[in-house]
């Protein structure tokens, strides 16, 4: 099978294409920065590299995106450039060259409003029967930064022993968390097992080893921009 992956050059891009690197199928990187693992360098936003860029193709891994370290360094027309024309031009020329797998990883945006928790609740518990509130200004930095629930109250319930170790590090919870991703389903439909949850980290920590895996180890840290912000994920607090 031939395997497209746009966003190549990214965490999760990379991530696959060392992935698929290690199967029997063959693995086409596409992504507008240039790395060991982008052989087809370009945009999705150009609907003539995307056509060229298909062809032949079996399945398609979709992770190009702008996301939240592009907030105040992309415009809100880069937003819908990238993330719906370019998607858009990878789904028709997907169906134009006969593909016949197009796997499309969203954002939890997509929830928009429904993923605020009321004053009184902890935080949103996000399932796949949550219905998406659209928000009237989206890709605004108070649309994403806004932290509001109570994140230890969450936490202290479903992973008591973090607090003995945070204290004996000097560490403190976030002041607040938005929300909490069920996988629930996930668990029961696809017989996943997570392995790299909040009780492993505790665990290394308390053991002193690293506590990622190997692959993020490899993948490592990556700059999301190409200027002066480019080495912080986040150019405002």
């Amino acid at each position: 099978m031939r395997v497209l992956v746009t966003g190549s050059s990214g965490h999760l891009g990379e991530a696959l294409v060392r992935s698929l690197k290690t199967t029997e199928h063959e693995v086409v990187g596409v992504d507008i920065l240039p790395s060991d693992f982008t052989n087809k360098v370009g945009s999705i936003v150009d609907r003539d590299h995307v056509k060229r860029c298909v062809q032949g193709v079996d399945a398609i891994l979709h992770t190009a995106t702008l996301h939240k370290p592009h907030v105040v360094t992309h415009s809100r027309q880069s937003f819908v450039d990238t993330n719906i024309t370019g998607t858009l031009n990878l789904l028709e020329e997907a169906v134009s060259a006969g593909v016949r797998v197009f796997v499309f990883t969203s954002t939890t945006s997509a929830f928009g409003g429904a993923l605020t928790p009321p004053p009184e609740a902890p935080a949103t518990w996000v399932t796949e029967d949550v219905t998406p509130i659209p928000k009237t200004t989206p890709f605004t930095p108070d649309d994403l930064f806004d932290l509001r629930a109570n994140a230890p109250s969450v936490l202290k319930r479903r992973i008591p022993e973090y607090e003995p170790e945070y204290a004996r590090r000097g560490w403190r919870m976030f002041p607040g968390i938005e929300r909490v991703y069920v996988n629930a389903r996930a668990r029961k439909e696809l017989g996943w097992r997570p392995r790299y949850d909040f009780v492993h980290v505790l665990n290394n920590l308390k053991a002193g080893t690293d506590p990622r895996s190997l692959l993020s180890r490899v993948v490592g840290s990556k700059g999301y921009h190409a200027n002066k912000f480019r080495e912080s994920p986040y150019p405002v607090a």
